[in-house]
């Protein structure tokens, strides 16, 4: 299933789009996104969330090239700890969370390296996991700092999922693909009155106009306050 989400001009998520297909189709991605822009999405998305499904990602470079990306820490967490031995996880963990909790991204750029020292010669295949995507990583210092927490995941969307899995896997056999898609819109569509309302939402409007922002903070906010701190 692939699905797309937008937080309207309310702080609500909600269900965009839809539809059956394979995890990593290109082709099933790209049908989803077109569609949507043929239903009106014709501004392209600032930001685009998603794991490291490879299909995803070149249908949206096709379709909205534009777009920033943002890959999800949950995903890549567990990717990279995956890679270690049991023992070595507890502390490889908080070596991540110390990246993507970083107040800046200089910070985070420090903490990253520190990561990369401390795994490059036991665990090489570890490093790889993590830095190959750095860029992706660390979007969401872009963007205002109100929103990192919606946006450093795609959880929104993998949790509905989560559930809407458990009972298709309990009706698989029983019902036509149209039927079972039915339903699962109509599940997906009753969660999202659940999901976690966006903060400061008024700042998407900013961001949709152009407004830049560097570490959560609009640049010239911040341009403002370090000149009254030379000041004084």
């Amino acid at each position: 299933m692939h699905s797309g989400a937008d937080w309207g001009d309310t702080g609500h998520k909600e269900l965009l789009g839809l539809e059956a297909g394979f995890r990593e189709s290109e082709l099933n991605w790209s049908s989803l996104l077109l569609r949507l822009k043929d239903q009106g999405l014709k501004q392209a998305p600032e930001l685009a969330i998603g794991d490291g499904a490879l299909g995803f990602w070149k249908a949206l470079r096709q379709v909205f090239p534009a777009t920033q990306v943002q890959r999800c820490w949950v995903h890549k967490t567990a990717n990279v700890l995956n890679t270690l031995p049991s023992s070595q996880q507890p502390q490889a963990k908080t070596a991540l969370r110390d990246i993507y909790l970083a107040a800046t991204k200089a910070d985070a750029e420090t903490a990253f390296d520190r990561f990369i020292k401390t795994y490059e010669t036991k665990y090489p295949k570890t490093v790889e996991c993590l830095s190959k995507d750095r860029t992706a990583l660390l979007a969401f210092y872009n963007f205002p700092a109100e929103h990192w927490m919606h946006i450093r995941t795609s959880n929104p969307i993998e949790s509905t999922f989560a559930t809407v899995r458990l009972r298709t896997d309990k009706t698989r056999g029983c019902v036509s693909q149209s039927s079972i898609l039915s339903l699962v819109f109509k599940w997906v569509q009753s969660a999202q009155n659940r999901w976690l309302r966006i903060q400061k939402f008024n700042r998407l409007a900013e961001v949709i106009e152009g407004v830049k922002f560097a570490d959560g903070i609009r640049v010239e906010e911040e341009r403002d306050r370090l000149n009254k701190k030379d000041a004084a």
